[in-house]
């Protein structure tokens, strides 16, 4: 691997990493190299992760943060800052899926957004303005394809599932703010950018027949995602191989929202 797409050295603090795609991120991440602290609320499941990571031969720390809470984001900054030196990246890939369906109660709604706007908000600015004040470093939002098209009723027909409306308003709006970020931290050298997944099997709970079928359909290489294909574009865009891209929305979804 050139050195330009390594992350070795970079400390780079992931946001969200228990589940499926979290724990395919967090391979990537550590098999390149960087010196990774996943941070969420649940510590149990954060001590499993990062012992599976070890037993496979990557180190990962964890440590403990609610995105909901500004003075809890601050002192994990003080506490990498203080053990780490720096923070040379940061992914954001926490989510809260509240919403049941468009009719769910409001207090669903606003539940969802103190995660998913205001807590990506806190915790972006948070973490930007420390790499801005140090002089330079990388957020890669992982949004997805929902914030960048509206919902096909088509795919879900008679499988007694339905996507909810809050998730698509809050990652269309991630895509927006990234540009806002992109441009605001720009001057201090902090890049800002999205990766947007398309739809991602899950073997642990695998999605109905009839929706991988048809989803496979939409898209130009005829599939579905597996999770760990969305790590390298997250490795790419944390590296010094992408030191001159920033405000991008890098779609990740077999050619779905192209076709």
């Amino acid at each position: 691997m050139p050195d330009s797409f390594s992350l070795r050295n970079k400390v780079v603090i992931q946001f969200g990493g228990t589940g499926l795609l979290g724990r395919a991120l967090v391979t990537a991440l550590a098999e390149a190299g960087a010196n990774l602290i996943v941070a969420s609320r649940n510590r149990n499941s954060l001590t499993t992760l990062a012992d599976g990571e070890r037993r496979a031969g990557r180190e990962v720390q964890v440590d403990e943060v609610d995105i909901k809470s500004e003075s809890s984001l601050f002192a994990l900054r003080d506490r990498v800052l203080a053990a780490q030196g720096r923070i040379d990246g940061i992914v954001f890939n926490a989510v809260s899926r509240t919403m049941r369906g468009y009719n769910d109660q409001l207090e669903n709604w606003a539940a969802s957004m103190a995660t998913n706007a205001t807590g990506f908000f806190a915790t972006a600015r948070t973490f930007g303005d420390a790499m801005a004040a140090a002089g330079g470093g990388s957020i890669v939002n992982i949004g997805s394809m929902m914030g960048m098209i509206g919902m096909n009723p088509w795919l879900y027909e008679g499988t007694g599932n339905n996507p909810s409306p809050d998730y698509f308003f809050h990652k269309g709006g991630m895509v927006n703010l990234t540009r806002y970020m992109a441009s605001h931290y720009g001057p201090r050298r902090v890049r800002v950018n999205t990766v947007s997944p398309g739809g991602i099997y899950n073997p642990e709970k695998p999605q109905a027949a009839e929706f991988i079928s048809r989803y496979g359909k939409m898209t130009m290489l005829g599939r579905m995602a597996e999770a760990r294909e969305i790590g390298g574009a997250v490795v790419f865009l944390l590296s010094d191989a992408a030191s001159y891209v920033t405000g991008v929305n890098l779609p990740v979804d077999g050619g779905y929202t192209a076709k």
